[in-house]
């Protein structure tokens, strides 16, 4: 159930940004920083062995920095005096890319001794979301454009 309810959040996201939305600095940060949390507590739960850390490590990174290749896909731009974001066709490639490749290491790394529940999908979306947030972050202050009000 938590799977459907984490595919169908991210399905709405990616739907959001595709049609383009004005990017406040709460949609950038808080969505990483809170499925971080949640994987790395689900984390805390069981006992990770050295091989569960290392593919931890290894999977982490994969995810960082897929996030950063999806981040420079997506166009910000200025609109109505604040800063916007859509994805682009070229951001759902790599949206596909991820995935693809993140099933694939995953399935690597349990046949190399990790333990399925040392892959919380949270922490695997988070990290990528992170990656994500710290390149978008980086090209909007270059932008010299403000991030748009909190909408709520």
């Amino acid at each position: 159930m938590t799977v459907l309810i984490i595919v169908l959040l991210v399905g709405y996201v990616v739907v959001r940004r595709m049609i383009g939305e004005p990017l406040n600095a709460r949609d950038v940060y808080v969505p990483p920083v809170v499925l971080i949390a949640l994987g790395v507590h689900s984390l805390t739960r069981i006992p990770l062995t050295a091989v569960d850390l290392g593919w931890l490590a290894v999977t982490c990174a994969v995810g960082v920095g897929f996030g950063a290749v999806r981040a420079s896909t997506t166009l910000l731009y200025a609109k109505e005096g604040v800063l916007w974001q859509r994805y682009t066709w070229r951001t759902l490639v790599v949206w596909v890319v991820t995935a693809a490749a993140g099933f694939g290491l995953g399935a690597l790394a349990l046949a190399m001794g990790m333990h399925e529940q040392a892959r919380p999908m949270q922490l695997s979306i988070g990290v990528g979301l992170a990656g994500e947030a710290l390149v978008v972050a980086l090209r909007a202050r270059g932008a010299g454009v403000p991030f748009a009000p909190d909408r709520r």
